[in-house]
C-alpha cells in the first residue's frame, strides 16, 4: 500500500501543477488532466483550483486565513477562548487528528461537497458532484472487475496513507517555527513566500516521490513553474537553498507547534507559551 500511495501523492503533485496551469503549456490540457486524475485523488479540481489560489493570495496573511490552510490561531486569540473552544481547537492540533483523522475527512468527505462555497454559482457544485459521479463510476466497475471487499482492501488504505502523507506536507510547508504571519497592513507577497514557505529539504528519493513540492518557498514565490523545474530553480540561485531549509529530522519537531506568537515572531508550542492550561 505505501508504493502506491506514494504514487497515488505524485499524482496530486501533478494535478496541483494543473490548477497552476503550469504542467502543460495549454491550459486545456492542464484542466483534463487535472480532472482525469481527481478521479484517483478524490479532489475535486476545478474546486479545488479555486480554493487553493485563495491560499496562495493569502497565505501568511492573518487577516485572510481559513482557505486551504491548517487553522491557526495567534497566542492572544487562543488565551481569548472559552475553556471549550480552547479544548476544541486543542484537539483539532492533536498529530492523531492532524495527520490521522483529518486527513480522511478532508478526503473521504469534505471533498464530496464544495463546502464554504455552496452559494457561490453552479461551478463548485458541477465540480464536487461530478468528480463524485465519476467516483462512483469508476468504483462500481472496479467492484465489478474484482469484488467490492478487494477494491476496498486495496482502496481504503492507498487512499488513507496518501491523504496522511498529503496532509503532513502542506503542515511542514507553513507551519515550522520561523515561518512568517503577518496582519494585511504588513503583509508582503515576495517575503511570505520565501519566509513563509519552507524549504522542505528531502532526500532524493522523498523528493522525486513529492515531486518537488518541497521547494515550496520557490513554488509560491512563482507558482507557474512546474515542479520539474524547480530543482534547476536552485541549481541557478543557490542562495535560495538555505533560505526557510528544513530538514526531515527537522521536520519532526514542527509536531509540537500550535501557536503563531505574534510577539516573538514565531510559531510556538502550547507548552513554550505557559498557556498549557
Amino acid at each position: 500500500a505505501i508504493p502506491t500511495a506514494a504514487f497515488l501523492v505524485r499524482l496530486f503533485m501533478v494535478q496541483h501543477d494543473c490548477g497552476h496551469g503550469s504542467f502543460f503549456s495549454r491550459q486545456w490540457m492542464n484542466d483534463w488532466t487535472g480532472r482525469a486524475i481527481s478521479v484517483l485523488t478524490l479532489t475535486p479540481y476545478g474546486l479545488w483550483r479555486h480554493t487553493h489560489a485563495l491560499h496562495h493570495a493569502g497565505s501568511g496573511c492573518l487577516d485572510h486565513r481559513g482557505h486551504g490552510d491548517v487553522d491557526t490561531l495567534t497566542v492572544g486569540e487562543y488565551v481569548a477562548l472559552t475553556r471549550w473552544q480552547k479544548l476544541r481547537y486543542r484537539l483539532y492540533r492533536h498529530p492523531l487528528v492532524l495527520f490521522g483523522l483529518g486527513p480522511a475527512w478532508l478526503f473521504l468527505i469534505q471533498h464530496r461537497f464544495p463546502f464554504g462555497l455552496m452559494r457561490k454559482g453552479w461551478q463548485p457544485w458541477a465540480s464536487a458532484m461530478g468528480t463524485n459521479l465519476a467516483l462512483l463510476l469508476s468504483g462500481a466497475v472496479m467492484s465489478w472487475l474484482i469484488g467490492p471487499g478487494t477494491f476496498l482492501l486495496l482502496f481504503v488504505p492507498v487512499t488513507l496513507i496518501a491523504a496522511s502523507i498529503g496532509v503532513w506536507l502542506f503542515f511542514v510547508q507553513h507551519q515550522f517555527e520561523n515561518t512568517v504571519w503577518q496582519p494585511a497592513a504588513q503583509w508582503n507577497r515576495q517575503d511570505a513566500a520565501l519566509h513563509g514557505s519552507s524549504h522542505y529539504d528531502l532526500p532524493p528519493v522523498l523528493r522525486w516521490m513529492t515531486a518537488n513540492i518541497g521547494i515550496h518557498h520557490v513554488h509560491h514565490l512563482a507558482s507557474g513553474i512546474p515542479y520539474y523545474n524547480l530543482g534547476k530553480v536552485l541549481e541557478d540561485h543557490p542562495e535560495l537553498r538555505h533560505v526557510s531549509r528544513l530538514t526531515l529530522g527537522e521536520s519532526l519537531s514542527c509536531i509540537r507547534l500550535a501557536l503563531w506568537d505574534d510577539k516573538a515572531g514565531r510559531m510556538v508550542s502550547f507548552r513554550d507559551a505557559a498557556i498549557a492550561g
